[in-house]
């Protein structure tokens, strides 16, 4: 059995580092690492692999009494790292050889990490310097390196924290790019930021001003400031004071308080997450033991702000141990432990870092944490372990002094000490999809130097991690284990005692758990908290919040420029007409600036009033809608923008799909099983693994692929149904053994229930089916599997493992080589000699070379792929013993080189064993989409928005679902272009989309760097003109990279949608960001402007209340132009009849009242119009398509509503001075009344359909002014209001005012009609 030790850490014996004298040669380079772009981490070969498992399947062999026994007998060794335990025992020579058979050539993974590290490799080359035969002696270092006028890192010179004075204490605190030392449990040294999510905009300083700034960047509202700023001015003033400075106030209030509102609802859902409770291990003072065990009242540790306690009582096993060996030190003088172990509550906002958590299965991991241990809490044990088989019949090339080993001490190693603690293996699952979008859950282990410890002996433990960085696949660090507590607290103490038995172990990224991963065993998982709040991974992968403006509100801003140079233009032309010469009492700027003043309602304030308070109004409608149940709207500012969408960018995992497998289709060559199919393979199986009484003595006999007794229970079928069931049998077999897959027992609702757990959703899916057809998983370990009948409840198959081939990415498959037991009987070993099988399963692409001949693997595995399906084929090839022996053998042998180790392992496995492989079939799984995104996508393809799918995830899995989901057309070209790395090959990936723009590019994360980085414009020029992008690996940073560029070169509205951690940059980055509530986490919804429960909710949140908020704001704004644009007019002529004086024709409340009691309620009554029903919205999106033209609110319309107001101002004003007087109370009463009841009539025109609230608020409006008149007397000559004059005056100024202008509608309406009419005529 091959066995290349993938724990070794300290260098080869004849490494230069091991030399004393290359103390300062080292010390300079940790202060200049070279930094390379990624590192060989180990563990990286699965849950199973060869190079893990042999290590681990050695450690139950060595006593641990012995391991650190020896090392305390030889002084000379004491100082060795971790990997170099057990390399020099007692035992002699032989026995180090066949522990460790690489001893000269051991994976030098971590020996060259100082190389491969970047800015942390201080931390690994110290420590591998350190683990040679000689300590370094650091004051000679640190004294050397200061001669030279160089410093020391704090942490790696020998003054403690302490000891520097406050300036450098401030700058390591404010300073993130440091490395950092965790002492694990207990109080650290230096400062960290607190663990809380943010995503407020605000703080209580930054509010006012980051708001009053946002808001007097906009034109109109600069304008106002100096039109009510100007009133302070004695020449300048008209009317009151509090005309010009209380709309103004009251606009400001409303939106600040919007503003104010949204960011307080937005910390009081980072509140939630912050005060989520989690189990965290407080270590007290041994010495308090007894006393922390009374019923007094205990004293809390300064920063545990509550929680409840609870004593974990201390392990015998270890204790046993560790008195054993404290006996045999210190003379019987027993060691009490380290500390004293509590279990408190904490909220999430309260973790610190070393903080130890207690995770379980399904919680959220709140911060960036390093595994110290998993204990497996798996009671499922309904079979004895497989028995191993007698060293005559194993055909592992095993030597024999390895077992004999263990023998000769004449002691066997506790469970907790040789695996992990408590029956713990050290190996728990994590999901990632809410930090990458990978659906694959992801193997973490906890370093055998932490897993093998005691629980309150962690606080020994100190982690050396490196900066606080944003990859998320990259982590390089170490694990110290210091002879005290407070060595592992002080920073000074670096191993410099030559008699300490400090140990020390290399971590890497499987050793992680990065923040909003969720734990996905069943195992208790402790770890030591390393990065909190803003330093973690995800939230330094996301962006800052920002505040965002709808494109309505700059292109109004664009107009109101426009109006306020009509109004400088006026008031200058009228001073003009008049001459400049100087009055006595004015001058002619005086008189040009109390102009402005007068025309100030041309740009009506009351427009940011009206925009605001229809978009809280559409904001209502949206929260309340039932077809939306569970829809929320962070960001109330942009409604209208979800109107204007042209790309879609969406997420996968989550959003399109549940991120659940289920198996939907199996073809065996001949024939294909699908859907109700399903039951006729369950009979195959209950007839093929069905063992008679008769078959074997006390029915011990199990089943094995050449097993053929079994079909006689199939007598009378014919021949072809024998053989169809055979295959049958076979490649369910294939499917029930070829995995990676575990069994636990977990409770759901008082009953025990079999769940899985595996990296592969996939894999979960075919054993899930293989259950419900007839053959459940029953037992699984390193070691082998058990399958037990789910018809008859007995175990019916039972296999050691012999060797296992993850699946890699690039080998895109995963094999796996069982010998089957004949007998089920205990204490006899029961193994078939010739009965080695190997069962491989991957994807089409590398196993048609690999399977022999056939002619329907090609095109089955297109037909399922055409469905989006993601295929798997399934073979197996028989080994004789002497043909396992010849490949284990060279396998070893491939084991044990140095360069290119992987390589070599892989040309073995395919030369001995990956050839003519018997094709057994293929399996199809469906990642399963979420409810109805197929006719989503397609209605949100209809309504012209270019959908883009951004994913972590692998692009077999982005292609199918791609598919499947509808995404990409039948029969639509796939281009795609992955691990590109050549500026040259891109050029020609760019011609080729250029000359075929209908065709789907599929590209992965390397290859849209490279584009990104060479040739971003030339890249988004094409992008933009495909109907389809689909974008796999992408890591956070790149989606919000993408979205930032199409924004930047198509000046488009975007929106992104994500429901996972890894999508947050990507919604701040879009124009509309949208968060679907996940299964796990909350925080893409969060960070999102609206939140929805299902992508579904999408298409009603654009082409139904998108389409409705910009069209009515759209026409609102209209109209508040309109409204101000016309009493303007009104002034002008008023002006122009008396001399060209700076006069007002309607002064204080007749100006406040027109723009608010009199004409506001009407106006903002228009936020309930609509054009069509939801249900012809729906049926015909093409009515969406046509608002991202902006047509409903452009320079036509705009200029057409200008040219209306000229004329009815000039109608009203003119007429009015015609038939009463130039200037009076008689005048103004008609004027005033006319152009009231103008602004309602047209209202009335405008509304599309009518509301109960619009016809309320009209009439309301038009009684309310009748009502008012009798107490406007300071204006209106009231005695001519109650005569018939004032009546036809009125009612004929408004007929010509009126008349013509409805009349020019009706006419436009039915020469060109507007779609929603056609629609409406269907």
């Amino acid at each position: 059995m091959p066995s290349p030790s993938s724990h070794h850490l300290a260098k080869p014996p004849d490494s230069p580092v091991d030399d004393s004298d290359s103390d300062l040669d080292i010390d300079l380079e940790e202060l200049d690492p070279t930094s390379s772009s990624s590192t060989q981490q180990p563990g990286k070969s699965g849950l199973l692999g060869r190079d893990r498992e042999a290590a681990e399947q050695r450690a139950p062999r060595i006593a641990l009494r012995n391991l650190r026994m020896s090392g305390l007998r030889r002084g000379g060794k004491r100082n060795r790292g971790y990997g170099d335990l057990g390399r020099s025992r007692d035992g002699g020579d032989e026995d180090a050889e066949a522990l460790l058979a690489d001893d000269e050539g051991h994976d030098s993974r971590y020996s060259e990490s100082s190389r491969h590290g970047g800015d942390d490799a201080p931390l690994l080359s110290e420590h591998d310097a350190g683990s040679g035969g000689h300590r370094r002696r650091r004051s000679f270092a640190s004294d050397s390196l200061r001669s030279l006028g160089l410093r020391l890192p704090s942490f790696m010179s020998g003054v403690t924290a302490d000891q520097d004075n406050d300036e450098e204490d401030e700058q390591e605190e404010d300073d993130p790019s440091a490395s950092r030392l965790v002492a694990v449990g207990s109080t650290q040294s230096t400062r960290f930021p607190p663990n809380i999510i943010s995503n407020a905009k605000y703080t209580a300083f930054s509010f006012l001003p980051v708001t009053l700034y946002n808001e007097f960047s906009f034109f109109f509202n600069m304008y106002f400031l100096l039109v009510a700023l100007s009133q302070a001015i004695p020449a300048l003033r008209i009317g009151y004071l509090t005309t010009y400075i209380a709309p103004l106030a009251f606009v400001l209030c409303i939106t600040l308080g919007k503003e104010a509102y949204d960011d307080i609802e937005r910390r009081r859902r980072d509140n939630e997450a912050n005060s989520e409770e989690y189990a965290v291990l407080q270590f007290d003072d041994p010495n308090q033991s007894l006393t922390a065990r009374l019923p007094r009242k205990k004293l809390k540790s300064s920063h545990v702000r509550r929680g409840s306690k609870r004593y974990i009582p201390q392990r015998d096993r270890l204790s046993d141990i560790q008195e054993e060996e404290e006996q045999a030190e210190s003379d019987g003088i027993r060691k009490q432990p380290s500390s004293y172990v509590v279990e408190i509550s904490k909220k999430s906002r309260d973790l610190k870092v070393g903080d130890v958590l207690k995770l379980s299965k399904g919680q959220r991991v709140p911060s960036d944490v390093v595994i110290l241990k998993c204990l497996s809490q798996d009671a499922m044990n309904p079979n004895p372990p497989v028995e191993q088989p007698s060293r005559e019949e194993t055909l592992l090339l095993e030597d024999i002094a390895e077992s004999s080993e263990t023998a000769a001490t004449g002691e066997s190693v506790p469970d907790d000490q040789a695996g992990g603690g408590d029956g713990g293996t050290g190996e728990t699952f994590i999901r990632t999809d809410q930090l990458d979008g990978e659906t694959d859950w992801k193997l973490r282990l906890s370093s055998p130097l932490s897993q093998n410890l005691a629980t309150e002996e962690l606080v020994c433990l100190r982690v050396t991690a490196g900066k606080p960085d944003k990859k998320v696949n990259e982590f390089v660090g170490t694990l110290e284990l210091l002879p005290s507590r407070q060595e592992a607290v002080d920073s000074s103490s670096y191993s410099q005692n030559d008699n300490d038995m400090s140990k020390s172990a290399p971590l890497s990224i499987d050793n992680t758990a990065w923040a909003n991963t969720v734990i996905a065993s069943h195992a208790t998982t402790y770890a030591v908290i390393v990065y909190t709040g803003p330093q973690t991974r995800s939230a330094l992968s996301t962006s800052p919040s920002r505040s965002k403006t709808g494109l309505l509100e700059y292109e109004i801003n664009s107009l109101t420029k426009i109006l306020c140079f009509l109004t400088l233009a006026l008031s200058v032309i009228l001073v003009a007409l008049e001459g400049f010469p100087n009055t006595e009492n004015n001058v002619w700027y005086v008189k040009i600036m109390r102009f402005l003043v007068l025309f100030s309602t041309i740009v009506p304030i009351s427009l940011r009033v009206n925009l605001d308070l229809g978009k809280s109004v559409y904001s209502w409608f949206i929260q309340r809608d039932p077809g939306m149940p569970g829809a929320v709207v962070r960001t109330s500012t942009i409604p209208e923008d979800l109107g204007r969408i042209e790309y879609l960018l969406s997420d996968k995992t989550g959003t399109l799909t549940q991120n659940e497998m289920e198996m939907k289709k199996i073809h065996i060559g001949t024939v294909s099983y699908a859907n109700e199919a399903m039951d006729e393979v369950a009979a195959y199986i209950k007839q093929g693994f069905h063992i008679s009484s008769s078959a074997g003595a006390a029915g011990n006999t199990l089943i094995t692929p050449s097993t053929t007794f079994a079909s006689t229970a199939n007598v009378g079928a014919t021949r072809t149904r024998r053989e169809i069931g055979a295959r049958v049998r076979d490649v369910v077999l294939a499917l029930a053994l070829c995995h990676n897959v575990t069994p636990t027992m977990e409770e759901e609702n008082g009953k025990m229930v079999t769940s899985y757990q595996a990296s592969s959703p996939d894999e979960i899916a075919i054993v899930r089916w293989t259950e419900s057809v007839g053959l459940r998983l029953a037992y699984r370990d390193r070691k082998g599997m058990a399958l037990e009948s789910t018809d008859s409840g007995r175990t019916v198959v039972k296999v050691r493992i012999l060797d296992i081939f993850p699946f890699t990415s690039e080998g895109k498959r995963m094999g796996v080589v069982v010998q089957f037991f004949e007998k089920n009987e205990p204490g006899v070993s029961g193994l078939a000699n010739d009965e080695i099988w190997f069962y491989q399963k991957g994807a089409d692409t590398v196993m048609g070379p690999i399977v022999a001949a056939n002619d329907w693997l090609d095109e089955e595995t297109a037909n399922m792929a055409r469905e989006g399906l993601r295929t798997l084929v399934v073979g197996r090839k028989r080994l004789s013993p002497k043909q396992y022996q010849e490949f284990s053998a060279k396998y070893q042998e491939a084991a044990l080189t140095i360069n290119g180790r992987e390589a070599n392992m892989q040309a073995v496995v395919s030369q001995h064993l990956e050839t003519d492989l018997e094709l057994l079939g293929v399996t199809g799984v469906e990642d399963k989409l979420q409810k109805d995104v197929k006719p989503s996508l397609e209605l949100l393809r209809n309504a012209g928005i270019k959908i883009w799918m951004l994913t972590g995830d692998k692009v077999e899995t982005a292609r199918c679902v791609a598919v499947s989901s509808k995404l990409v057309a039948r029969g639509q070209y796939i281009y795609t272009v992955t691990k590109l790395k050549r500026k040259d090959n891109a050029q020609e990936h760019l011609d080729f989309m250029r000359s075929k723009t209908d065709a789907c590019l599929l590209i992965d994360g390397e290859s849209l760097a490279l584009f990104l980085t060479h040739f971003r414009r030339e890249f988004i020029a094409v992008a933009v003109l495909l109907p389809t992008v689909v974008a796999c690996r992408c890591s956070p940073t790149q989606k919000a990279e993408v979205a930032k560029l199409i924004k930047e070169y198509t000046k488009k509205r975007v929106c992104c949608i994500g429901d996972g951690g890894n999508d947050v940059s990507m919604i701040q980055a879009a124009d509309v960001g949208v968060g679907i509530v996940g299964k796990e986490g909350r925080q893409a919804s969060l960070a999102a402007d609206f939140s929805i429960d299902q992508f579904f909710h999408l298409t009603k949140l654009l082409v139904w209340h998108g389409r409705n908020s910009y069209k009515r704001s759209a026409k609102l704004a209209q109209f508040v132009i309109h409204r101000g644009l016309i009493i303007a007019v009104c002034q002008t002529m008023y002006s122009i009849a008396i001399n060209f004086e700076p006069d007002g024709l309607y002064k204080d409340w007749l100006l406040v009242g027109y723009a608010t009691i009199y004409t506001a309620a009407p106006v903002l009554s228009l936020v309930l119009d609509k054009d069509v029903d939801e249900n012809l919205a729906n049926l015909y999106p093409e009515l969406y398509k046509e608002l991202t033209s902006g047509r409903s609110l452009s320079y036509r319309t705009f200029f057409v509503w200008v040219f209306v107001s000229i004329y009815q101002g000039c109608l009203i004003q003119g007429l009015s001075q015609v038939l009463t007087q130039v200037d009076g109370t008689r005048m103004v009463a008609v004027s005033y009344t006319v152009l009231v009841l103008n602004e309602l009539l047209m209202v009335a025109i405008e509304i599309t359909t009518w509301h109960w609230v619009m016809v309320v608020s009209i009439v309301g409006t038009f009684l309310m002014y009748i009502g008012s008149m009798p107490f406007l007397g300071d204006y209106f000559d009231l005695g001519f209001i109650l005569t018939i004059g004032f009546l036809w005056r009125v009612v004929a100024i408004g007929a010509i005012s009126l008349v013509p202008t409805y009349a020019g509608k009706l006419i436009r309406r039915t020469m060109k009609p507007p779609s929603y009419r056609k629609v409406q005529g269907i």
